[in-house]
């Protein structure tokens, strides 16, 4: 993937919980890496076709792989001030360059 298509700064947030000076447990997210990627909206192609076991995904990320660094799916990621859960990581053929991150957009009711 060039560069130039790595255009969108994407900042990946981890989920932890932490008690409070009273005792009570609240959840805290803290900032795992802040990076450039891509992002590709769910439309009707060939490839968001081929996903069909991924109805809930509405976004594909792709970024390059952080060394030392661990993705999950209890992980969020914020893209453009929206939310969105990750439900799947993939590494791109195998090769510790590039991953490729499905994750689901979170809609604040309010």
């Amino acid at each position: 993937m060039s560069f130039g298509k790595m255009n969108k700064f994407i900042e990946i947030k981890g989920i932890q919980n932490v008690k409070d000076e009273e005792g009570f447990s609240i959840n805290q997210n803290t900032t795992i890496a802040k990076v450039r990627g891509y992002r590709e909206g769910r439309h009707g192609s060939e490839k968001w076709a081929n996903r069909t076991t991924f109805t809930e995904a509405t976004d594909l990320f792709v970024i390059r792989t952080i060394p030392g660094i661990k993705l999950d799916t209890d992980m969020i990621i914020i893209c453009d001030d929206e939310k969105f859960e990750i439900t799947s990581i993939e590494n791109v053929k195998g090769k510790n360059m590039y991953i490729e991150i499905l994750a689901k957009k979170v809609i604040q009711n309010g």
